[in-house]
């Protein structure tokens, strides 16, 4: 387990490729030890990330059905990772086809740091749907603007991690996008979770 020194300097190098300063990779460990660690930002993630899940699941399930709601949270907890962890094996498998394979590890690293700082910035609307449930406008509008933010921050450190300009950078940042939609998409119908209206 990283220690928490660890952890920070991971988040503030992501937050640096995040405003679009190639200098946080000296923050990151790119070595294969640093792969596999870069993982543990799941961890760092999960406490806003289950705020969300608990928020949607009472939107989405019988208030009276505790039982019902726990395993909404599991099902949304599932499609959460799943759009986390799948879009990067399928980046692994065409990263050589691509022409970004020395890039790939650069791009995990910064991306799994940088989600982790992305759902503590996302937990805000989580926040006024699990406190003011009556607040759903307040709360869609702030959702809107913070996943505008999330979106260009993380166009920022594609870009950074890709290093081939813009055009490239753009090109990974919407396959992955894309991506991410396709299995949340897939896994939401998998495990039968309705869209709110």
């Amino acid at each position: 387990m990283l220690s928490a020194d660890e952890i920070q300097t991971s988040l503030v190098g992501a937050w640096r490729l995040m405003m679009g300063k190639p200098d946080g990779f000296r923050l990151l460990d790119l070595s294969a030890e640093g792969f596999w660690n870069s993982f543990q930002a799941i961890l760092v993630a999960v406490p806003a990330l289950i705020l969300g899940w608990i928020g949607a699941a009472n939107e989405i399930s019988d208030p009276a059905a505790a039982t019902g709601r726990f395993s909404m949270v599991v099902k949304l907890g599932l499609v959460d990772l799943g759009s986390w962890l799948l879009p990067l094996v399928g980046l692994a498998l065409v990263a050589q086809h691509v022409g970004i394979a020395n890039r790939f590890v650069h791009y995990v690293v910064a991306s799994n740091w940088a989600s982790a700082i992305i759902a503590w910035l996302l937990l805000p609307p989580a926040l006024l749907r699990l406190f003011l449930p009556s607040a759903t406008e307040a709360a869609m509008l702030v959702s809107l603007l913070l996943f505008v933010a999330s979106l260009v921050l993380t166009w920022r450190m594609t870009n950074a991690a890709i290093g081939r300009g813009a055009a490239m950078g753009s090109a990974v940042f919407a396959g992955m996008f894309v991506a991410s939609l396709v299995v949340l998409f897939t896994l939401q119908s998998l495990l039968g979770i309705p869209i709110p209206g």
